[in-house]
């Protein structure tokens, strides 16, 4: 084997190494990148991620959420496996569902949630916002139910644009045809 083959085999397997995640096995893909596998590591929580990640296996896993944030830093993230999880379908799962709908549709209906018991089984892509806990978002009280001066502040804004729409007309002159 040349020199320069061994050296560059070498360079691959330092670069696959640098930055994995202790819990986890890297490699150097052929394509650039790294394929990082925690596969049926007993996980509990995403480890930190090497920036070059193309691959991640994750699956057979005890994962119950994806903090927000976590792919953002990965720009090479191309496969990712996720299946075999104790995914909680609440809040904690909304990033990752949003991520997934947009990078990896096929790998969200796979996914199956754990819990609560209203989502287990299901596929997070079939829950509603509802359903997922609604996550702390609500309308202020003022705007989710206004009462009867929102009602009166809108007739009276109503009124005044016709009022306004009325005057303009009447203002604008009106070109009379000629009887010659």
């Amino acid at each position: 084997m040349p020199a320069w083959v061994a050296l560059l085999l070498v360079w691959a397997a330092a670069e696959a190494s640098e930055g994995c995640p202790a819990a986890c096995a890297c490699r150097a893909l052929d394509t650039m990148g790294l394929q990082v596998d925690c596969r049926g590591r007993g996980l509990e929580a995403l480890p930190a991620l090497p920036a070059p990640t193309r691959q991640l296996l994750l699956t057979n896993n005890s994962l119950r959420s994806v903090p927000p944030g976590a792919f953002d830093h990965l720009p090479q993230l191309q496969a990712l496996d996720l299946e075999h999880n104790p995914w909680r379908c609440d809040c904690d799962l909304v990033y990752l569902r949003l991520w997934l709908e947009d990078r990896a549709p096929e790998q969200l209906r796979r996914l199956r949630c754990a819990g609560p018991a209203h989502a287990a089984g299901r596929a997070p892509a079939q829950l509603s916002g509802w359903e997922l806990g609604g996550c702390g978002w609500s309308l202020r009280e003022s705007w989710g139910c206004p009462g009867p001066w929102w009602d009166a502040a809108l007739v009276v804004v109503a009124a005044l644009g016709l009022a306004l729409l009325g005057s303009l007309l009447c203002t604008v002159p009106v070109p009379r045809a000629s009887c010659q």
